[in-house]
């Protein structure tokens, strides 16, 4: 039995040894996690992993016991989206929108490890997301936009 926590509720599971991570969330309808290849080399598959962002493709289902996953379908609250995706929407950086969740996941994994992320920052962590439509700029915009206002305000009232 594999117990952990997924996008806030708790999940038991009894699954072949061989299951991954991506195999369980697609069967459960988490289709934000998309295939990108059996190597983790697009980043399609991305989650977070008690807050770091991981390739669900490379997990066997065993290895997230005790763990806290999340999926982008954990950001949005009914029509209200997160900030992060209001600022990728607010600059246009979704166009097809297959890596977009992994954009997104990686950019959040970045603000909870470094309180104010540079620019190179936000580079090298979208770096293992591939993108074959936006060129990087749009979503680099957006994710500044968004750990600029985040920083903002987290220093309000200090």
């Amino acid at each position: 039995m594999t117990t952990f926590q997924l996008n806030g509720k708790t999940v038991i599971v009894d699954l072949r040894p061989g299951t991954t991570l991506l195999d369980y969330l697609r069967q459960e309808g988490f289709f934000s996690v998309k295939y990108g290849s059996d190597k983790g080399e697009t980043g399609a598959d991305s989650v977070l992993v008690d807050g770091k962002i991981m390739n669900a493709s490379l997990m066997l289902i065993h290895t997230v016991n005790g763990k806290t996953i999340e999926t982008v379908e954990s950001f949005a609250t009914g029509r209200d989206v997160h900030p992060l995706q209001d600022a990728f929407i607010e600059e246009g950086a979704i166009q097809c929108g297959y890596c977009t969740p992994g954009m997104i996941l990686a950019i959040e994994s970045l603000a909870r490890e470094i309180e104010t992320p540079s620019e190179d920052n936000v580079k090298d962590v979208l770096a293992g997301v591939y993108c074959r439509c936006t060129g990087y700029v749009k979503p680099i915009k957006a994710a500044i936009k968004y750990l600029a206002a985040k920083n903002t305000k987290g220093h309000e009232g200090k």
